[in-house]
C-alpha cells in the first residue's frame, strides 16, 4: 500500500492493511467527466512495446466494397501501461460474455 503525504507531497511505503490486522480501507471511485468527450470508431488497431500499448481509433471512410483502398480516418489514439492493458482486457471480455448471454454469440469470422 503506498500513502501520500499531502503536505509534503512525499509518498511513503507502507504494509497492506491485511498484513497489519487492520481492515482495508472502503474507497469509492468518482467518474468525473466534465471534460469527457464522445467519439464513435468502428476501427481499432493495437500495437505494444515493452513499456506501452498503443491503441488506435477511427472510421472506415470507404463507401463501396469493391474499392483497393481502405480509408481510415484516426481519431483517437490511446497508450497504457500493459497492466492497465490487462485490465482492460479482462474488463472487455466480461462485459462481452455478459452481452453475448442476452443477445448471443458474436461472430467475427
Amino acid at each position: 500500500m503506498v500513502k501520500k503525504d499531502e503536505s509534503k507531497g512525499a509518498i511513503d511505503a507502507e504494509k497492506p492493511a491485511e498484513a497489519t490486522g487492520e481492515e482495508p480501507l472502503e474507497r469509492t471511485v468518482r467518474w468525473d467527466d466534465t471534460n469527457m468527450e464522445s467519439t464513435y470508431a468502428n476501427v481499432c488497431n493495437i500495437s505494444s512495446t515493452r513499456e506501452e500499448v498503443t491503441l488506435l481509433f477511427g472510421t472506415n471512410q470507404t463507401w463501396h466494397t469493391g474499392q483497393q483502398e481502405l480509408a481510415i480516418l484516426l481519431s483517437n489514439r490511446m497508450i497504457l501501461s500493459p497492466f492497465a492493458a490487462k485490465r482492460m482486457s479482462l474488463l472487455l471480455n466480461n462485459i462481452i460474455g455478459q452481452y453475448e448471454a442476452r443477445f448471443g454469440k458474436l461472430d467475427t469470422e
